[in-house]
């Protein structure tokens, strides 16, 4: 640190600053530093950051073992939030997420000084993890439920199931039927509690809804039931790799998508707009949900105890409805 600080012209302290409170720095002194550290290829000793501030500059997430879309995404996204400011990310990688997973996973990053934890916890057998967690750890909750006492950064998974299915209805169709996700997820419930809500509403039939496990095999399987039903003209799924299966099983049925059936898919995966016809599809905002959980804990971080500040913040963004090609104005519907 004192090499830095000779060959940029400051004090040490004033080195400490752009490392631990850069804010403080005017920006021509602190770019004046950055560049002595780059040439000099000095790297700061995170034990002595930590005996110094207090923190490590390391932050947590514990996430389950899944390579779906979503939950990946979301990772991503709190990751690139953190790296954008300056932070650096360890993940606690679980094979479930149980109330006995979630506590050793925080226990794991605990051990490694970091600053606080994000939990990405779309699981309803996840919540009696959450409440369960030690009090002096910053904590915040992404994808997980309502009434848990820590902050949550989510997408109104609601929300976007009712633009889909307004859709739909928009279009003419009688009513839509679902495929929908696991029961055990979040997500599927609140994508579920969304379509059955806008029929019952619009006092249209509400078709049992059909269950698959997020996968395009699933979504194959249960649209071979749908196409074999003449009636079924529109339907939702709550993901776009079972609106994928769906698509497949139509076309094999020699069910026309979209001029006789209509399909909205869930993600707006980045192939959609390649699948045949280009899928509609409801988009995420996976990096807006990663800077709300991002700032949420860096505010946990600040304010440990969370004092003054009421009920744990719940931060919701909302999806976008993305219309493509495998949606059409039914015959004689208008």
């Amino acid at each position: 640190m004192e090499d830095v600080a000779a060959l940029a012209g400051v004090s040490a302290m004033t080195v400490s600053r752009v490392l631990n409170d850069p804010g403080k720095v005017a920006p021509r002194t602190r770019e004046r530093v950055l560049a002595a550290m780059r040439e000099l290829d000095y790297r700061p000793n995170s034990a002595a950051r930590v005996l110094a501030t207090g923190r490590s500059g390391v932050l947590g997430v514990v996430s389950f073992d899944t390579t779906l879309y979503g939950p990946a995404s979301t990772l991503y996204g709190i990751e690139r939030a953190a790296r954008s400011a300056d932070y650096m990310i360890n993940i606690a990688s679980l094979g479930s997420l149980t109330r006995r997973s979630i506590e050793d996973g925080v226990q794991r990053l605990r051990a490694q000084s970091v600053d606080g934890i994000v939990i990405i916890a779309p699981h309803q057998s996840a919540a009696e993890g959450l409440r369960r967690l030690p009090p002096d750890m910053p904590v915040v909750a992404v994808g997980a439920g309502d009434d848990l006492p820590v902050p949550v950064a989510s997408v109104d998974h609601r929300a976007g199931a009712v633009r889909a299915v307004r859709h739909l209805l928009s279009l003419g169709h009688e009513t839509v039927w679902h495929m929908a996700g696991p029961a055990d997820w979040i997500d599927a419930s609140a994508r579920v509690d969304g379509w059955r809500s806008v029929l019952a509403d619009e006092g249209r039939e509400v078709p049992e809804p059909l269950s698959g496990d997020w996968s395009a095999r699933s979504g194959y399987e249960l649209g071979r039931r749908l196409a074999a039903d003449p009636a079924v003209t529109a339907v939702f799924a709550a993901n776009d790799p079972m609106a994928l299966g769906l698509l497949r099983a139509l076309r094999e049925a020699g069910r026309r998508v979209p001029e006789e059936v209509s399909v909205v898919g869930f993600d707006d995966v980045p192939e959609a707009p390649y699948f045949a016809p280009p899928l509609t599809s409801v988009r995420q905002p996976f990096g807006e949900v990663g800077r709300h959980a991002f700032q949420l804990l860096l505010e946990r971080v600040d304010d440990p105890a969370g004092e003054g500040a009421g009920p744990p913040a719940r931060r919701t963004v909302e999806p976008e409805l993305v219309v493509r090609e495998s949606t059409a104005v039914r015959p004689g519907g208008r």
